[in-house]
């Protein structure tokens, strides 16, 4: 398909990231079948594809060669990326002064289409807690951290952004476009995001975008246990929220001038 600029991409570098993509959204190795399915490319070309990814350190087969899955370089080449990145630098000390603060899992996500993508994160210091991992993907719609960048666009954009129909990760999640646009606009008046058990049940999450472009991409949000949910637990989040967000300000602001 070529794009409006007249470029064609080269088809077998489509397939090739094709493969990488469908590894790293499943959190089980992949037969040759499965993926040929799936993707539908022919099981020749595949394995000609998986052989080569091997070679290079992007694929492991386990034993009996038959299963496949991420492989070592694609870690190293993701950890580079975060390693790399001035929004993780910049953002470090207030994940840990969060961290500190509320003892809760802290997280920065970052908007990738329609959906959201943990870059950090801080673990609860509690046994009862949200279990997730640097990488992990979710529908942008059904968390706070994705509702808090969404609201940062208009909804003509949202719409297009997200697919139709809205997928629902648990019985709170806003599933319909009526719902999830009142919400943003709750969430453009207020200037932060809920999730009340929207993406996993029995975890309220609270986020705030971080201004560091515009629209903001990124975000910064508190997970808590509905069990441990004070009166004022969630006025107390915000407000750590909005200084959080005015210290990243300055920083950035700061770097900017230098």
């Amino acid at each position: 398909m070529t794009s409006p600029d007249g470029f064609s991409p080269v088809k077998s570098a489509g397939r090739t990231l094709e493969v990488l993509e469908a590894l790293a959204a499943s959190p089980h190795r992949r037969s040759l079948v499965d993926l040929a399915r799936d993707l539908g490319i022919p099981k020749s070309s595949l394995h000609g594809i998986l052989r080569t990814l091997a070679q290079r350190g992007w694929v492991e087969s386990d034993l009996t060669g038959t299963r496949f899955g991420l492989g070592l370089r694609a870690l190293q080449v993701g950890a580079a990326y975060l390693t790399a990145d001035d929004a993780l630098g910049l953002l470090g000390t207030v994940l840990d002064e969060l961290s500190r603060q509320f003892g809760e899992t802290v997280h920065l996500g970052r908007l990738d289409g329609p959906h959201v993508v943990y870059l950090a994160k801080r673990e609860s210091v509690h046994p009862l807690r949200l279990y997730s991992a640097i990488g992990r993907q979710l529908p942008a719609h059904a968390t706070a951290l994705g509702k808090v960048l969404l609201a940062e666009r208009p909804d003509e954009e949202v719409d297009a952004l997200l697919p139709r129909p809205l997928r629902a990760l648990t019985r709170h999640t806003l599933s319909t476009a009526e719902a999830l646009h009142a919400d943003l606009a709750s969430i453009r008046r207020q200037g932060y995001a809920v999730d009340r058990e929207e993406s996993t049940e029995g975890i309220v999450c609270v986020a705030m975008a971080v201004p560091l472009r515009a629209p903001a991409g990124d975000a910064i949000s508190l997970s808590v246990p509905v069990a441990r949910l004070g009166a004022d637990t969630e006025e107390r989040i915000v407000a750590a929220l909005r200084r959080a967000v005015d210290q990243v300000r300055a920083a950035a602001g700061l770097l900017t001038n230098a």
